[in-house]
């Protein structure tokens, strides 16, 4: 969807989400004002920020440029010092803070989530909880960032390995979950003791400048946590060139994370990237086919589908396959689509209509092909952004949607014979973040698990994240890990120290 620049003039607040914006209590979460060296940055310019299940415009954000940038990254620098020599523990009751804060301001926080990004308002609330998870987690985990003593192959010498804070971070986040890609990065980077500037999306800046707000609540100091808002391009370069910036960890797509590791080359950054998805989720015909519908429901229609862990080819095995397509297109055709703000939602708009417009193109590639479709009855007066919640069943791996990623509420099924071929056709693709496994052999799990190639596998379950796990994917899906002491290990870097000549 276009973003506007506008002069001076703020949009009235219109619509069911506009109305839900006027009524918070916290009117400073849509004040629009960027975080940099501890101060609240307007500009003249200013982009709207739109409701995706509307259209209209419901807020508007100032306009940082590549100065500002400088300025954010000057600041970090400045702050560093004085952030990493204060105690953990002293660093985690300040995060503590910060996630106390945002579990006291949830419901206004899932409203802001909702109106900008479309997601279901229980999913947003079921996202700042998970949020604020991460925060608290890191505030324990930063307490806990051991070093080693080496036992020494050197006389009268004493060998030390310690893990040390690596220095100003840069997160550029997406709109998918525009809370908790944030607090899962920041809450890594500054439990490690590394001030951070954030490059959040421009369709969801809300939400980010919220947190800004808590952040500086919670008494994180200035130059330490920073919200940059404007164009994503113009933002991201002085990010990339700067040498001040050490570590750089970015969600997103394949094809984005790319680019950015190319840029961070030339200062030989601290890359981290979680990049897009292409998750098989297999069904074996030995498994409950009511547990396996309840699981194909969760991971792929959560966040309307909008998820880089979302089921996007679903492997049946014949024996079940009609059973299972049935009772799927049952399921899906119960999903309610509406306005996020709506309780009785299920499925909310797409944030942008690119997104829209793939997922109804690789629908149509895929009927062209002879893919049979049916989708859940959509109600009149929706935008273009939605998209209604499909089943497409006979998918074969040459039609579009068996090899792009779909990033939204269409569920391709595909169907297969044995466990050997399944595992060739779900590996048969760059991408490598999760995987899916249904079935009540253990021992065929613990095989076709330990053969899946991606960096996270659910076996009988479609909820698995959270902040103890490592969070990242094999081959083009990303470098680096998110959550669990190895997300912390993505900001700090290891220095070994050699004592020699203790004897004398």
């Amino acid at each position: 969807m276009a973003f506007h620049t506008i002069r001076h003039k703020r949009p009235p607040f219109v619509g069911l989400a506009g109305r839900h914006l006027q009524s918070l209590r916290r009117r400073d979460f849509v004040a629009g004002a960027a975080l940099i060296d501890g101060c609240w940055i307007d500009s003249e310019q200013r982009d709207l920020v739109l409701d995706p299940a509307s259209g209209e415009a419901i807020g508007s954000v100032a306009r940082c440029g590549a100065v500002d940038m400088n300025t954010a990254i000057a600041a970090a620098e400045r702050a560093f010092s004085a952030w990493r020599a204060l105690l953990p523990a002293r660093r985690g009751a300040i995060l503590r803070s910060w996630a106390s804060l945002m579990l006291d301001n949830a419901d206004e926080l899932s409203i802001l989530v909702t109106s900008e990004q479309g997601k279901p308002i229980a999913e947003a609330r079921h996202e700042i909880a998970y949020g604020a998870g991460f925060v608290e987690w890191f505030a324990a985990e930063g307490e806990r960032a051991y070093g080693e003593t080496i036992p020494s192959h050197k006389p009268d010498s004493l060998l030390q390995v310690r893990m040390q804070p690596i220095g100003v971070a840069a997160a550029i986040t997406p709109w998918n979950f525009p809370v908790a890609m944030i607090t899962r990065k920041a809450g890594a980077a500054l439990a490690a003791g590394c001030p951070i500037v954030v490059k959040p999306a421009p369709e969801t800046p809300l939400s980010a400048l919220a947190l800004a707000r808590l952040a500086d609540e919670a008494g994180i100091p200035a130059g330490v946590f920073q919200v940059v808002i404007g164009d994503a391009i113009e933002l991201s370069k002085p990010l990339l060139s700067d040498p001040r910036i050490r570590a750089l960890s970015f969600t997103g797509s394949t094809e984005v994370g790319r680019l950015l590791l190319e840029g961070a080359a030339d200062t030989v950054k601290k890359v981290s990237l979680e990049l897009g998805g292409h998750a098989p989720f297999v069904v074996f015909d030995d498994v409950d086919l009511g547990k396996a519908i309840k699981g194909a429901m969760a991971a792929k229609f959560a966040t309307s589908g909008q998820d880089c862990l979302a089921a996007n080819r679903i492997y049946v095995q014949r024996g079940i396959y009609d059973a299972f397509v049935k009772t799927f297109a049952a399921a899906i055709a119960q999903l309610k689509i509406g306005h996020g703000l709506d309780p009785a939602t299920d499925v909310g708009p797409m944030t942008k209509l690119s997104v829209a417009e793939k997922c109804r193109a690789q629908i149509d590639d895929a009927v062209r092909r002879g893919a049979r479709a049916i989708s859940a009855p959509q109600g009149t007066g929706l935008c273009s952004l939605f998209v209604a919640p499909t089943l497409l069943w006979d998918v074969t791996e040459e039609m579009l949607i068996a090899r792009e990623e779909t990033f939204g509420p269409v569920a391709a099924v595909l169907p297969f014979d044995t466990e050997e071929e399944v595992v060739t056709r779900a590996n048969a693709n760059e991408r490598g973040l999760a995987g899916y496994i249904y079935t009540d052999n253990l021992r065929r799990a613990l095989r076709v698990s330990e053969l899946m190639e991606c960096g996270m596998v659910g076996v009988n379950t479609a909820s698995f994240t959270g902040p103890p796990i490592p969070f990242g994917g094999w081959k083009q899906s990303g470098l680096g890990r998110e959550g669990s002491r190895h997300g912390l290990a993505e900001f700090m870097e290891m220095k070994y120290v050699c004592f020699g000549d203790l004897a004398a």
